[in-house]
């Protein structure tokens, strides 16, 4: 059952497993994480403010993205649905253009 359910999420996740689609991760990532450290306050401001809810996801969307991005693969599937680059690629982007817009 483990191993059926992780050949299926592996299936799922194959349209993702190219180079420009990882470098898009990392710089993503990098990116907000610089973003958030430089200035927190301008940052907050532009995203209309943090909460804890866009603080996790945002946290959850850079660690997912790093470990995406590295070409990480985790075993369970679980852990494959959880650190998904669809889920944290779609939020990243999705701050990228509130950020920025």
């Amino acid at each position: 059952m483990n191993s059926h359910c992780s050949e299926r999420v592996a299936k799922w996740h194959a349209p993702m497993d190219n180079w420009p689609l990882r470098l898009l991760s990392i710089v993503l990532g990098f990116t907000h994480i610089g973003l958030v450290m430089w200035d927190p306050v301008n940052y907050a401001d532009h995203i209309d403010g943090f909460n804890v809810v866009k603080g996790m996801l945002l946290i959850w969307a850079v660690c997912s993205s790093m470990i995406y991005g590295i070409g990480f693969k985790p075993r369970h599937w679980f852990w494959q649905v959880t650190f998904s680059p669809y889920f944290s690629i779609t939020i990243l982007i999705v701050l990228t253009i509130v950020r920025f817009a």
